[in-house]
């Protein structure tokens, strides 16, 4: 169950932590990968991971805030692959402030990345997935789309945007066999949180708050997305799984 093979996945964000886990992943299902992340940013240990699995990958560097960069780059997996049948839209940052603090830069830069970056990039690939009648995109939301955490008014209202926008994608998709997916991830320690976490009474705080007592791993996450890559998952579309060790339960 769950095989992926002959499918080829597109990951952005793919240089670490979420990204490194979701690409490999995907490869050990049977897929063959697309690497992404910012010009500049360095793809070769996520590509030597995914390359032990015996599978073809490719890296690209696409900026998912320049639409230009988004063109390009689907096109270039297309050509080094052969097309695109699943879509991780994992890139996203994170950038703390209170309400109080949040600046338009700081608001633009988070809803640029987390909201419309991932939007064109599910766009792209969407037009050859309906012409093929199968694919799946999953986006990378958050827990923090569905619950509120202090501190982080940006964060969080860009990753409830991406759950209503996979469900909007899903509604208007799903009779062209693409799925539209999104999967919440509690607190994982990433380069993103790491900072954060290092706080010992913070990092305790959040595991009081998580009911499986202890923090989600990158393996975790990397596990959800390849179920809903898979066939099995063909009638699972417009969902939120949640990867949070029963945090949003309680």
């Amino acid at each position: 169950m769950f095989r992926l093979d002959g499918k080829v996945a597109l990951v952005t964000g793919a240089a670490g932590g979420f990204g490194t886990a979701i690409s490999v992943a995907l490869a050990r299902q049977g897929a063959d990968v697309a690497l992404s992340d910012r010009p500049g940013v360095g793809l070769e240990e996520t590509a030597a991971k995914v390359a032990t699995h015996g599978h073809r990958v490719a890296k690209l560097a696409i900026d998912i805030c320049d639409l230009g960069q988004i063109r390009d780059g689907v096109a270039a997996a297309e050509r080094e692959l052969g097309r695109v049948d699943i879509l991780v839209n994992n890139a996203g940052i994170n950038r703390p402030a209170a309400g109080l603090d949040v600046t338009e830069e700081n608001w633009d830069a988070v809803f640029d990345t987390n909201v419309k970056g991932q939007f064109f990039m599910a766009q792209a690939v969407a037009r050859p997935m309906i012409a093929r009648g199968w694919g799946r995109i999953i986006f990378l939301s958050s827990q923090s789309g569905l619950v509120a955490i202090a501190g982080q008014p940006a964060y969080c209202s860009s990753k409830a945007a991406v759950i209503l926008l996979a469900k909007t994608l899903a509604v208007e998709w799903a009779r062209h066999g693409v799925t539209v997916n999104a999967v919440a991830p509690t607190f994982v320690e990433t380069g993103l949180t790491r900072a954060r976490l290092a706080n010992a009474a913070f990092r305790q705080s959040v595991i009081d708050r998580i009911p499986a007592g202890r923090l989600a791993m990158p393996e975790d996450v990397a596990a959800a997305v390849a179920y809903l890559a898979s066939n099995e998952a063909a009638m699972v579309t417009g969902s939120v799984l949640s990867v949070d060790g029963g945090w949003t339960a309680v």
